[in-house]
């Protein structure tokens, strides 16, 4: 009970000093937001705004990890108070970034379940920016696909386009969101597009036509699978409503039984 009441008593501790501004976490963060900085993986922002939208607060998020973390290895120190040694310092800095790494583990997590949806999205993103091709170059179409483009597809285009109008006139901004975005065909279709915003105006028609076709086979792909995994849910279903139909009619075949030998 003694851990524990340690523990109680740090908390309320520390609400306390916060509470009177004795504490100041934000204070704390702004001040060492360099140093914090260098703890933020690359992706971060990027997964961050691909499960809550373009309107998530990165900074804040991030700010939380460390709190969080502080908090959590300033109490587990705390339990060593008299004993402290230099293993226990090894495991206070291994709890800290356990627990500094967990939600970003939970972001990439996240992302990894969700391809597959994004996998069927792909296919109908890049057919309305096959359009916007039609009468634009593909800088300037990629551009004003934004607004229309699946929330989870924005961070990735944005990036892609800053890379583009800086000057990077190399296939390495396409590949880069085709990296981002490891789902069927992606690769080979960021290759088609970049081929695309390249060469005269009348290779552009024939890539365009390429284009279009490959476009119209990921849609077909994606309809399949759709249509296949609609089917399998209604399998499903229909299997489970026969077991429970099944189990339902032998329990009642079973209290008829034994309600006949009863009365026997």
């Amino acid at each position: 009970m003694e851990g524990l009441e340690i523990i109680f008593v740090i908390f309320l501790l520390v609400y306390i000093l916060s509470y009177n501004k004795t504490i100041d976490f934000k204070r704390f963060m702004v001040d060492n937001n360099k140093i914090f900085k260098l703890l933020k993986e690359d992706n971060y922002e990027f997964l961050v705004y691909s499960k809550y939208g373009e309107n998530a607060d990165v900074d804040v998020l991030f700010q939380k990890r460390i709190t969080n973390a502080l908090i959590v290895a300033v109490i587990f120190m705390a339990l060593f108070m008299g004993k402290f040694s230099a293993l226990n310092f090894v495991l206070v800095i291994v709890v800290f970034y356990g627990m500094y790494k967990l939600p970003y583990m939970q972001l990439n997590s996240f992302y990894k379940a969700h391809l597959h949806q994004i996998d069927l999205m792909l296919p109908y993103y890049l057919k309305g920016l096959e359009i916007l091709i039609q009468h634009y170059t593909v800088p300037v179409a990629l551009a004003r696909s934004i607004n229309d483009a699946p929330s989870v597809f924005k961070p990735g285009l944005k990036r892609m386009i800053e890379r583009i109008n800086s000057g990077d006139s190399t296939v390495d901004p396409y590949m880069e969101f085709a990296s981002t975005y490891p789902v069927r065909d992606s690769m080979r279709m960021m290759r088609l597009l970049y081929r695309l915003g390249i060469g005269s105006q009348e290779r552009k028609q024939d890539r365009l036509m390429m284009f279009s076709r490959s476009v119209s086979s990921l849609q077909n792909k994606a309809r399949e699978v759709k249509y296949k995994e609609r089917l399998e849910k209604m399998e499903g279903k229909t299997m489970t409503m026969l077991v429970c139909t099944g189990a339902g009619v032998m329990v009642i075949l079973l209290i008829a039984m034994i309600n006949m030998f009863g009365s026997v």
